[in-house]
């Protein structure tokens, strides 16, 4: 709806909506730049304080994936009139304690009635804008790495049915609450500086771009070449924007590699799927070709829409087995699951 709008000019604006980027990025000063995003939705587990910090967890998600660091968040509320005021008290008390481990400082909010409980935070980062990482700039020969496992979507329509086993409902929680400030913290570090020999660090030579261009030079003689996070568009959703944004590429994933959360393929066999995957199925498969012999559980699974779901990086193949070495020592999964390619008639190739 926003691309029916009148256009707004605005040399400030570094990232807009034109590409589906993650979040927006307003300029404030030559090494300052505002990346501001907002995230609410309905309950998706029994506890609320749970909720709240998974509420929280995927509403910084889109600051990280742009290599920002958040700084401020304003709560969003919706509650109906009449239910318990703990429960939304143990809401904000689960999103507060995700606010203070990134560093965030919540510094106010809305609320209104609703029949209806929705929660969700606007956030507001910073970060250079020499260094902002967008979702474009994916170039052929690039590793594709996914920093965390798939499921939740299908995992959680499983819950609310009630036919979810402990173990997967434990799964699914601890991958929606793990901040992705750990992993944006290693690519924005790795993405600033290049590997040379056994281990030594040089800064990549500045580019000099043209005096009235001031969109940010990342991506320029950088190893990571793009970044943006799986939440409700899914893997295959969230990588088709990846490659529209980019020039001239297109990918093939391996589906044996995509790593999955507990539970999850057993979820899409026994038809525990949400509307937003069969939408999301619907809107991109068409840019998709499987190979011959790939299971549709597999298939499915790749539209599953996340919450608070993990990054995909496009990152140069020859900088791509230190990444995953970094990114590993860390704590954070690092699966290589695909590769861009020159751009063929099929936007998406996927491989068992």
């Amino acid at each position: 709806m926003l691309g029916k709008l009148a256009r707004q000019h605005d040399p400030n604006v570094l990232v807009g909506f034109d590409h589906a980027d993650d979040a927006g990025v307003y300029q404030i000063a030559p090494d300052t730049a505002l990346v501001q995003t907002v995230d609410f939705f309905t309950p998706i587990v029994d506890d609320p304080f749970t909720f709240g910090q998974i509420a929280a967890t995927n509403s910084l998600s889109d600051i990280y994936a742009m290599g920002g660091k958040p700084l401020t968040a304003l709560a969003l509320v919706c509650f109906p009139e009449k239910a318990d005021l703990e429960i939304l008290e143990r809401i904000l008390a689960g999103g507060l304690s995700k606010m203070i481990e990134a560093g965030c400082t919540i510094i106010g909010g809305h609320s209104i009635r609703d029949d209806e409980t929705k929660f969700g935070y606007s956030v507001t980062g910073m970060a250079n804008p020499k260094n902002i990482l967008k979702n474009a700039g994916a170039q052929a020969g690039d590793c594709l790495l996914l920093t965390k496992a798939l499921g939740t979507g299908v995992i959680s329509t499983a819950i609310k049915k009630g036919v979810a086993l402990q173990a997967w409902i434990d799964a699914a929680v601890k991958s929606m609450t793990t901040l992705n400030k750990t992993a944006a913290k290693v690519i924005t570090e790795f993405t600033t500086t290049t590997y040379v020999g056994a281990g030594a660090l040089t800064r990549p030579a500045k580019q000099s771009p043209a005096a009235n261009d001031r969109r940010p030079t990342t991506n320029n003689g950088f190893p990571v070449h793009a970044l943006t996070d799986i939440t409700g568009f899914g893997l295959i959703g969230h990588l088709r924007e990846m490659l529209l944004a980019s020039e001239n590429v297109s990918a093939q994933l391996h589906a044996i590699k995509v790593p999955a959360l507990e539970g999850a393929l057993e979820c899409v066999h026994a038809g525990h799927i949400p509307a937003g995957l069969k939408a999301n199925r619907e809107f991109a498969e068409c840019v998709v070709q499987y190979e011959g012999g790939l299971a549709d559980d597999l298939k499915t699974l790749l539209f599953d829409p996340q919450t608070a779901g993990g990054l995909l990086i496009s990152v140069g193949q020859e900088s791509a087995p230190e990444l995953v070495r970094v990114l590993t020592s860390s704590g954070v999964l690092a699966a290589e699951i695909g590769t861009v390619m020159p751009r063929t008639k099929v936007l998406i190739e996927v491989a068992l």
